[in-house]
């Protein structure tokens, strides 16, 4: 039997992910590695600190405030940590990063060991953690093209795909069982723990130093890659269709009320909630290996947010079984997967080299802003609405919020690929 990468990519029918980059690539491999096991830690704390907030007040609303505590550093940071990115050794960067990560959730684990500390600390410390990752982002999504050649970078790309939905998979699914079992404290301290593993990684990887020609972190350099985004239609359309999804159809804050209070599953079901999308999108994120050859991928974007619209109106209307509804979070969790790869590769093909850096910090600003407006919004809805309704009507307009995204950029729906007509054995 055949061993060659192209050959088995083409018995699969091009469907499973090239892992090739694993298999070579050290530092990438050694990357993505310590990136999976703290990532893991990192979603426990995902579902342990907003559970922590909601058995403390019994709010949704202060699960919502958590949201906008975590979007404020990522609004001021993401854009400055992509010019920092671009203009500095991004391993050291990257290791600043992740042992202040480290610390704040050590913080966590004090706060919640001791009796009586203060509401306001989970704030805090969560506003500084977002801030941390709002910088380390950037710096991780600009470092990969350093680690890997040209023709393993989209391999590479999806691989890590493959990693964020893995850990989104275990860490809520982990959390869960630990909140259960051991509690919320030890949970903020397996978060830290793990971070070691990140911090090892990196130093066993090569410097990452700044490209020659780079320019120093400015307003100007932060405008300069603005400007690109908002006048090239085709990368701002993937922007806008992602933000309408997260906003409107995004109800992770109303999971602790849905698993406690509609539900009656006990704080595993939280767990099982948050990790639903996610088990959904690592099924998915498996079976994109066909992304590369659609020649419209604008129009798959369209067809997996529609989905995703689609699926989490159901989700809403399944509070009768808990099992139909982790199935719907699951189906919405694929949609969202497929809708990112081919965002991503709308966005590398279409920006050129020199400002990727700066353009990724944008990328990663919708990415993790979208998804905490969205938890404010259905927080807020469901204070007024009841959960139930939050839910429905977050889906619906999604859909509506698409119709018009779709209108609004008619380009998205003309965008034809550059690479759709090269066959896969050709990249191998």
């Amino acid at each position: 039997m055949s061993t060659d990468p192209a050959a088995r990519r083409r018995r699969f029918g091009g469907i499973l992910l090239d892992v090739e980059p694993l298999r070579r690539d050290r530092d990438f491999r050694f990357l993505w590695i310590g990136q999976v096991i703290s990532g893991v830690g990192r979603q426990v704390t995902v579902v342990a600190l907003p559970f922590q907030l909601y058995v403390l007040t019994g709010s949704t609303l202060a699960v919502g405030l958590l949201a906008l505590v975590q979007l404020a550093p990522i609004l001021v940071f993401a854009l400055g940590g992509g010019a920092v990115a671009d203009a500095v050794d991004r391993r050291r960067l990257l290791i600043v990063t992740q042992l202040g990560l480290a610390l704040a959730s050590g913080a966590l684990f004090v706060l919640a060991a001791t009796p009586g500390a203060p509401l306001a600390g989970y704030y805090v410390v969560a506003f500084v953690a977002a801030g941390l990752a709002a910088v380390d982002q950037p710096a991780r999504s600009s470092a990969i093209p350093r680690l890997v050649p040209r023709e393993r970078l989209p391999a590479a790309i999806a691989l890590n795909q493959l990693g964020f939905q893995a850990m989104a998979v275990a860490g809520p699914a982990l959390g869960g069982l630990l909140l259960a079992t051991v509690g919320v404290a030890a949970a903020f301290l397996f978060d830290a723990v793990t971070f070691g593993a990140a911090i090892v990684a990196l130093l066993l990887i090569a410097p990452i130093p700044p490209h020659p020609g780079a320019a120093r972190p400015s307003l100007a350099t932060v405008a300069a890659g603005l400007r690109f985004a908002r006048r090239k239609r085709i990368v701002l359309s993937t922007f806008v269709i992602d933000l309408v999804a997260m906003i409107f159809g995004m109800p992770s804050a109303l999971f602790p009320a849905l698993a406690l209070d509609v539900f009656r599953a006990g704080p595993a079901g939280v767990g099982l909630l948050a990790a639903a999308p996610a088990a959904g999108a690592l099924v998915g994120a498996a079976l994109t290996g066909w992304v590369g050859r659609i020649r419209h991928p604008g129009r798959a974007v369209i067809a997996a947010v529609a989905g995703w619209g689609l699926a989490i109106t159901l989700f809403g209307l399944s509070t009768g079984s808990f099992a139909l509804a982790l199935l719907f979070l699951a189906l919405a969790g694929a949609a969202d997967v497929f809708s990112a790869v081919v965002r991503s590769a709308i966005m590398q093909l279409e920006t050129p080299d020199e400002i990727r850096g700066r353009v990724a910090s944008i990328h990663i600003l919708v990415v993790t802003s979208g998804p905490r407006i969205g938890d404010a919004e259905a927080a807020a809805v469901a204070a007024v609405a009841g959960t139930q309704f939050s839910v429905v009507s977050g889906g619906i307009l999604c859909l509506v919020g698409l119709v018009a995204v779709v209108r609004g950029f008619p380009e998205l729906r003309r965008y034809v690929s550059p690479v759709a007509a090269v066959p896969p054995e050709a990249v191998a």
